[in-house]
C-alpha cells in the first residue's frame, strides 16, 4: 500500500528554484536534443563508398570471399551464424529446415578453388533470382593434407563474409545433416 504525500507548497518549490538558479542550473528552453556541431562531408570517403556498392552490383565485381586461413571445423560439428537483429523466430525455422531451400549446390569433388567460384557464381545467381533460401552442400570429407574438413571450414567462413547471407545452419539429416547448410538470404532491397 502507498501513502500520498501531500503536494509541496509553494514556498519550497519557490526556495528549491531559489536554490537552483544560485547553483548556476539554467533551465531548458527546447524539448529538442542538441546533435552537437553538423559533421564534415568527406567527399573522397562517400565516393569510395559509392565506388565499392557499385562494384557490388556488377556481376564481375570478382571475389567476394577471402581465400585466406580459415578456422578448421570437424566433420560432425554442426554451422550456425545469423545476424544480430535477425528474429529469433526466423533464425529457429530455418534451424529446423521449417524454410523451403529453392535451390542446391553440391560441392562434393571440387578443389577449394572451383568451390569457391562455384559457391559465388551460385549466391549470386540465387540472389539475383530473389530466392530466399537455398541448400549448399559441403560434405564432411578431409583435405587430401589437411586434417580438418577444408571445404566445409572454408564454407563457414566464405559464408559469414557473403553480403546476402542474413544466417546459415547445418542442415536436417534428410538433406545432409553436418554435410549441408541451409543459407538464407537477403532478397535484393531487403534489409532483414
Amino acid at each position: 500500500m502507498s501513502r500520498r504525500h501531500p503536494p509541496p507548497e509553494d514556498d519550497d518549490v519557490n526556495a528549491f528554484r531559489q536554490a537552483l538558479r544560485e547553483a548556476g542550473v539554467r533551465p531548458i528552453t527546447t524539448d529538442r536534443a542538441d546533435p552537437g556541431r553538423p559533421r564534415r562531408q568527406d567527399t573522397a570517403a562517400a565516393e569510395r563508398r559509392a565506388a565499392a556498392v557499385a562494384a557490388d552490383n556488377t556481376e564481375a565485381a570478382g571475389s567476394r570471399t577471402s581465400d585466406g586461413r580459415v578456422e578448421p571445423v570437424r566433420p560432425s560439428e554442426a554451422l550456425e551464424f545469423a545476424l544480430p537483429d535477425l528474429p529469433y523466430r526466423t533464425r529457429s525455422q530455418l534451424k529446423r529446415g521449417r524454410i523451403a531451400w529453392e535451390a542446391g549446390l553440391d560441392l562434393h569433388g571440387h578443389t577449394l578453388d572451383e568451390a569457391r567460384r562455384e559457391l559465388e557464381s551460385f549466391l549470386r545467381e540465387a540472389t539475383s533470382g530473389r530466392m530466399r533460401c537455398v541448400l549448399v552442400v559441403h560434405g564432411k570429407a578431409w583435405g587430401s593434407t589437411a586434417n580438418y574438413p577444408v571445404i566445409k571450414s572454408h564454407v563457414n567462413a566464405w559464408l559469414r563474409e557473403w553480403p546476402a547471407v542474413l544466417a546459415f545452419t547445418s542442415a536436417r539429416d534428410v538433406d545432409g545433416g553436418t554435410g549441408a547448410v541451409y543459407v538464407l538470404l537477403r532478397r535484393h532491397g531487403q534489409n532483414a
